[in-house]
């Protein structure tokens, strides 16, 4: 398998700025102490991470697993009964886009209730190219701004190419492409975990494969992973199988581990592309690249109403540039019929739903009605206010349900605004797709949503259930566990969940949110001697 150099992430709480910039990038937890527990989980179905589920114990010393197995004779100050609950590694979130909760101001917000309560304790944020290229500061602020669950970032294509280049449409040159990779170099000795994209975005549409190849391999030469909302998720530009394509020469040529995020087949002239896409990436793993999914199990996908319809061409130079092209009567035409035709894409106006700012909670359908406008039209006047986020009804079952079967597919909620996969991925994803309608099973859940997310992305020590592993557990009722959130009502919280730990601290008790900011900060550790 084509895999970077290997590296570990561990704890950064106690750990100064300084130490986290060093070229280890990382502070290691002391072992769990010998002796009694501080906490023992008594009677659960366990399910380890990777391994058969087994009635049993779970003992926690310090922010650690002592032990664990049936009938555990150890003692501890507090007992926790399970009987009839599943026990499981806490889920680990490898696309999100929660930066604003987990810097807040707002010691309540940076809890991230809605993870919690879902009995998520670790996330990836700095997705879609977005991430910072100060990772170290980013990851250090968890010192001082404690928060509810672990954290790793990546960081960003968009935001180095938007550094060196600006959003104007071209290629980079050599001075350019050069310090685009030394920003790269220096995001993963400052604690990133690898480098991610959203090439559908500009500025990052603009590029070339051949610029992404070259930052990707400067990330797999730090031991780190490509991370890509692709290309093309329908046939916007290069089309589904080629975007794929292009992600797995990524893979190849880098050479790094790639993970597609939320793989989709997106829009009316995709559907049913799935067993093409599974097959694609199938070859390409037997052939040694080491390829990955994840995937939220929602059948509406959200972004904003200039990425969902504006074609990339108009986007050239930022959103004054944009809406200088609207002004122009000689482009009105042109811009008109390209974004008719993204808009049948999606499924059409009845299909797209506004979920912030003034027309929030209304289909582009009856907005356009309400300003006596055709839908396109609609569309123009809606931007120029703001580019409000955006959710389009516009996948199938039949694919969601190929993808989640895949075992390199992993979860995720792709956490965004007013979508209800903030609050509800990994409870809908077992409620709906687990217990109701089997397409996996209790295990393949738990590990696609944990174990496997932490072994491929390299989180030592997290995902499992073992002695030595951080104790990130959650207990839920296996016949409550369960999303509340809708699409009318985005934020209704989980239900189900009974116990959650993060590093051996109660953050969840009896179903309700102790208050405790046990999160940690989880800088990658480049290889040896590659920082200064």
């Amino acid at each position: 398998m084509i895999r970077g150099p290997s590296f570990r992430v561990s704890a950064l709480r106690g750990c100064a700025l300084a130490a986290l910039l060093a070229a280890t990038g990382a502070c290691v937890s002391a072992p769990p102490p010998p002796g009694g527990a501080d906490l023992v989980i008594r009677g659960g179905t366990i399910y380890p991470g990777g391994g058969e589920a087994f009635t049993g114990d779970v003992a926690i010393a310090g922010d650690r697993i002592l032990a664990v197995g049936p009938d555990l004779a150890i003692e501890a100050p507090r007992e926790i009964d399970a009987r009839g609950m599943i026990v499981a590694p806490g889920f680990v979130d490898p696309h999100t886009h929660m930066e604003a909760a987990l810097t807040s101001d707002d010691a309540q917000a940076r809890l991230v209730p809605a993870f919690l309560l879902q009995g998520v304790t670790t996330a990836f944020i700095g997705n879609d190219g977005g991430g910072p290229i100060e990772a170290g500061q980013l990851l250090a602020g968890a010192e001082t701004k404690p928060t509810g669950i672990n954290f790793a970032v990546f960081t960003g294509f968009g935001t180095i190419r938007a550094r060196v280049i600006g959003m104007d449409r071209r290629a980079p040159t050599e001075t350019e492409l050069a310090k685009e990779r030394g920003l790269v170099h220096e995001a993963m000795c400052q604690g990133a975990i690898g480098l991610s994209t959203g090439l559908f975005y500009a500025p990052q549409s603009f590029s070339k494969t051949e610029e992404v190849i070259a930052l990707a391999a400067e990330a797999g030469r730090m031991g780190g992973h490509y991370d890509t909302h692709m290309r093309d998720e329908a046939n916007y530009n290069i089309g589904l199988l080629a975007a794929v394509g292009e992600t797995l020469r990524i893979g190849r040529e880098a050479p790094i581990p790639v993970h597609i995020s939320h793989i989709k087949a997106l829009g009316v002239d995709v559907q049913g592309m799935a067993p093409q896409v599974i097959a694609a990436i199938e070859k390409v793993r037997a052939e040694g690249v080491d390829a990955t999914a994840s995937q939220y199990p929602w059948s509406a996908s959200g972004t904003s109403l200039v990425a969902s319809l504006v074609p990339l061409w108009a986007q050239d130079g930022g959103r004054k540039a944009l809406l200088a092209r609207f002004d122009d009567a000689g482009l009105a035409e042109r811009l008109h019929a390209e974004m008719a035709e993204n808009m049948r894409r999606r499924g059409g106006a009845s299909k797209l739903l506004i979920v912030e700012g003034r027309y929030r909670d209304r289909y582009l359908d009856a907005v356009a009605k309400e300003l006596g406008l055709d839908p396109v039209d609609a569309a123009i006047a809606v931007i120029r206010e703001a580019d409000p986020a955006t959710i389009s009804f516009n996948m199938s079952e039949d694919d969601i349900k190929a993808f989640m079967r895949q075992p390199w597919v992993m979860t995720d909620s792709d956490a965004s605004t007013a979508h209800p996969r903030v609050y509800g991925s990994f409870a809908r994803k077992y409620a709906k797709y687990t217990k109701d309608e089997h397409v996996l099973t209790t295990r393949e859940f738990i590990d696609r949503s944990s174990a496997t997310t932490a072994d491929w992305f390299g989180l030592a020590d997290r995902g499992h259930l073992r002695p030595g592993a951080f104790a990130d557990v959650v207990v839920f009722d296996p016949e409550t566990y369960a999303a509340r959130a809708t699409y009318q009502q985005p934020e209704l919280t989980a239900t189900g969940v009974r116990t959650v730990l993060v590093n051996g601290r109660i953050a969840v008790d009896g179903g309700k949110l102790t208050g405790a900011a046990a999160g940690r900060a989880l800088p990658h550790r480049p290889p040896e001697g590659s920082c200064p």
